[in-house]
């Protein structure tokens, strides 16, 4: 699936949509899903890591249990392997806490960002990498519980969707957003979610139009606006039986990190 994302003004457009060189040469204001090439260079897993608590699973109930989590548009991965390290950190330097089983599933609408995840996973017995659309519900939902089948679980036990909102909002329209959340509270007890600010979907437009390429389909047409991490809890709150639990501030970027569970 897709990515995004510095402390952002109206004028720093590039913060939300980046303008750097890939290696393709290609600009990556030409990926209008957020599969950017080479994203985390520029947007790298310390940005959020440095939010999140190391003992984020023994906070939310998850002891020394086997623990599934699932990161809905991992993009190349970086940040995937980053944050299974970091949960089980602790683990890894205290002789006497007891060791967990973490399970990680990260997917990807770009099959040759999947590719470059897979190559360099560095724990593939315990995080697998596959392609794998979201708003496609009819498949995700096959291959999804699939793979929980393999552990004899209904849900995930934390799922985390970094900067993916916007693009299928962009792409598909308002209906597609709160499908999204639904789904995304559907398959997990807790959830980490960063929204996209409404200044990115601007500057994801203008930095299309600059490109000379058509506009995003569904921009002009959305409804749903303004603070997009409140819209985000209205619908997880009142429509999913999710209630947040804690707020882990802004990143670098100013986009806001915010952890759900279900009721």
């Amino acid at each position: 699936m897709m990515d995004l994302g510095k402390h952002a003004t109206d004028s720093e457009m590039e913060t939300c949509v980046p303008h750097v060189d890939s290696e393709e040469n290609e600009d990556p204001g030409a990926a209008p899903y957020g599969n950017f090439i080479n994203y985390y260079s520029f947007n790298p897993p310390e940005n959020r890591l440095g939010l999140i608590p190391e003992a984020l699973l023994e906070n939310i109930g998850f002891g020394s249990e086997r623990v599934l989590m699932l990161d809905v548009g991992c993009n190349s991965g970086d940040l995937s392997v980053a944050l299974y390290k970091h949960l089980l950190h602790k683990e890894a330097s205290g002789s006497d806490s007891p060791k967990r089983e973490l399970y990680l599933l990260g997917f990807d609408l770009d099959q040759d960002l999947i590719l470059r995840a897979q190559n360099s996973n560095p724990f593939p017995q315990n995080i697998q990498f596959i392609p794998l659309d979201i708003t496609d519900d009819q498949e995700s939902r096959t291959v999804l519980e699939s793979y929980l089948g393999k552990f004899g679980c209904p849900r995930f036990h934390l799922c985390t969707c970094f900067a993916v909102t916007m693009w299928v909002h962009l792409n598909h329209g308002d209906a597609a957003f709160l499908s999204l959340l639904s789904r995304l509270a559907s398959l997990c007890e807790c959830l980490l979610l960063e929204a996209q600010p409404w200044k990115c979907y601007r500057s994801a437009a203008r930095r299309l139009r600059k490109l000379g390429r058509s506009d995003f389909e569904h921009f002009k047409a959305l409804e749903i606006r303004g603070d997009m991490a409140a819209h985000a809890r209205e619908h997880l709150e009142k429509q999913c039986s999710m209630e947040l639990m804690q707020s882990f501030g802004n990143t670098t970027w100013d986009r806001s990190l915010l952890l759900f569970r279900r009721r």
